[in-house]
């Protein structure tokens, strides 16, 4: 071989070499499957854990490794896998899934949590356009629901769920692309107050990372108190927190039950820790009105107590509505 040749070929193995790191280092940006724990997230308090639909003793939502929950597209030795992970924005189509168990087959049999057997979180990457809705299983183990994503990106799904015979509920997470046009939603700034279709949310605490914090939700209508919210999957809210950077999720509820007639309302509160300081994303769901509705909240979390101060007055009602089946992306 003459030197010409030789050099030839050493710059063409060169490129490539670039070429495969390159791609390496793009794919591990995106969505690891497993972010090791670094040691800096605090211990949940009382029992508490971090995820799944409940935050009490035997819903772990983590294992015992300490990966947060929706981290992991496995977990526990249960895969979320779904059927096509390419989709077009603004085309009606439909999500399908199985939860794979530990025997390499799609999981049938569920332990309901919250009055279903799985809850699906869908939210862009960039924490807009977020969904909370309940797909239906056929008798094989496949999950689908009519969906159509609004907007090009990448899309995080969260499958939430609890198997039959399991002593605490999982949850998996999964990236999916939407072709579209893409142009990135800067999460809010951090604030008290939420207002939306003449609602107002405002929300209070002193959230502090690694310890038990209490967050308190208080909503009213045209100035209003609302002291007749609706019973929603058994309770008069739901709360999902997703972490910026990586999207841990956590998803808490109040500790008061709500049985099918009742009213609640106008505040709710729930017992959450975030496991590190931080900046969250919350949404608050609750039902009102014979609908239900999603409150967004952006928080940032410190090592120190931070006190969520409500405003003497609430603003104007000049936002749009959302409402988790059919909510645009921000």
């Amino acid at each position: 071989m003459n030197r010409a040749a030789a050099l030839r070929l050493g710059a063409f193995a060169g490129a490539l070499a670039l070429a495969f790191g390159a791609a390496f280092g793009i794919g591990s940006a995106i969505d690891p499957i497993a972010a090791a724990d670094d040691g800096t997230s605090g211990a949940p308090a009382h029992g508490e854990e971090m995820g799944g639909m409940e935050q009490t003793s035997g819903h772990s939502g983590h294992d015992s490794g300490g990966q947060l929950p929706g981290l992991a597209v496995s977990d526990a030795g249960y895969t979320f896998a779904p059927a096509k992970t390419f989709f077009t924005s603004a085309v009606k189509d439909e999500l399908r899934f199985t939860i794979q168990g530990p025997d390499g087959k799609p999981v049938t049999k569920y332990t309901k949590t919250h009055e279903k057997d799985l809850h699906l979180i869908v939210v862009r990457r960039d924490l807009s356009g977020f969904h909370h809705v309940h797909p239906t299983m056929a008798a094989d183990g496949t999950w689908s629901i009519p969906f159509t994503f609004t907007a090009g990106g990448t899309w995080r799904l969260y499958a939430d769920f609890q198997p039959a015979g399991h002593d605490s509920t999982i949850t998996l997470g999964t990236d999916v692309n939407v072709t579209g046009l893409y142009v990135p939603v800067p999460v809010a700034e951090p604030a008290s107050v939420y207002s939306f279709h003449g609602y107002d949310v405002t929300l209070a605490g002193t959230p502090v990372a690694g310890k038990e914090s209490e967050l308190t939700f208080k909503i009213s209508r045209d100035g209003k108190p609302v002291t007749d919210l609706q019973p929603y999957l058994g309770a008069f809210g739901h709360l999902v927190s997703l972490r910026g950077g990586d999207l841990a999720y956590l998803h808490n509820h109040p500790a008061e039950h709500a049985e099918p007639g009742a009213k609640g309302g106008p505040s709710i509160t729930f017992a959450t820790t975030f496991p590190t300081a931080g900046t969250y994303s919350l949404f608050l769901d609750f039902q009102h009105a014979g609908a239900v509705h999603t409150a967004e909240f952006t928080v940032r979390v410190g090592s120190d107590t931070t006190t969520i101060v409500p405003p003497a007055t609430v603003p104007s009602h000049e936002e749009e509505a959302h409402t988790h089946e059919s909510e645009p992306v921000r």
